[in-house]
Order: structure tokens, then C-alpha cells, then sequence
């Protein structure tokens, strides 16, 4: 089995009963987008949280931008099924980044019911939940895990 395969098949269990593919950690979302090409983050915060929080900095072929809300307004992006289409496709692995994990839960969902049989949640987000302090970036996420992102 692959280091790829191996990956997916631990992410798989991480979402018994969840309508979508799995869950994967920022570390092994990483190691996924490393190992193989056809693989895709896939980053449904907004453009705002992109431009004053920071962005992963990965290759730009694995990478792509598709907003679950649309902000200042807060409510659903309702072409987010339409852009999702733009960008990836169907038979690639498709791994979904919010803030925290919630959003990209959700993304996750909508693209294995549209036809996204690869379609997995990083757990954490981006900047993960809050510390004990209401500070992000400290106790979980992409940020905590050192990986790859560029500040605002």
C-alpha cells in the first residue's frame, strides 16, 4: 500500500457515518499534497480571512480558493458548487480547509453529493480553536502544525 493509499485509508475512519470521504490532520493533509499530484486543498474561507489571516503557500496546481460564505454578508456562497466545478474534478482527492473545521465540514459534504468521491475535511482549519486566552494559532490547525502559510 502507498503512502498516499495508507493516508486515506486512516482518514476514512475518522468520519464513520459522515457523508463524506474522511478526515485528515493538517500534518497528513501535507504529507498527502507532497506525495501526489492529484491531490488539491482546497481553501472555502474567504477572501477576507485569505488577505488579513494568511493563506497556505503550496504549488498553485494543488491549490484553489472557492468560499462557503460570502463575507461581509455571512450567507452561504451560493455558486459555491458552480466554482468548486471550475476548479477540480471529480476523480481527485479534494482536501477541504476552513478557519477551524467546520466550514470545510460542510464543503465536504455538498462536494460528495455532488459527485466528489474523494472529498475529505482538515481537521483543525487553518488557524484551529481557540486557546485559553481566545488567541487562534496556538492550539491546533495548519498554522500550529508549521506548515507552510504566508501572514497578512
Amino acid at each position: 500500500m502507498s503512502n498516499v493509499e495508507t493516508l486515506l485509508a486512516a482518514a476514512r475512519t475518522r468520519a464513520p457515518g459522515q457523508p463524506y470521504a474522511g478526515a485528515v490532520t493538517p500534518q497528513e493533509a501535507w504529507d498527502l499534497l507532497q506525495s501526489a499530484a492529484r491531490v488539491r486543498l482546497v481553501d472555502v474561507r474567504t477572501e477576507a480571512e485569505r488577505a488579513w489571516v494568511g493563506k497556505v503557500t503550496i504549488p498553485a496546481q494543488q491549490h484553489c480558493a472557492v468560499q462557503w460564505s460570502l463575507w461581509p454578508e455571512g450567507v452561504p456562497n451560493p455558486d459555491f458548487l458552480q466554482q468548486l466545478q471550475a476548479v477540480a474534478q471529480k476523480d481527485e482527492v479534494l482536501l477541504f480547509l476552513c478557519r477551524s473545521g467546520v466550514r470545510s465540514r460542510h464543503a465536504a459534504r455538498v462536494a460528495t453529493e455532488n459527485g466528489y468521491a474523494h472529498a475529505f475535511d482538515i481537521l483543525e482549519g487553518f488557524e484551529g480553536d481557540k486557546d485559553a486566552d481566545g488567541h487562534r494559532k496556538t492550539v491546533g490547525g495548519w498554522c500550529k502544525a508549521g506548515l507552510p502559510w504566508l501572514g497578512a
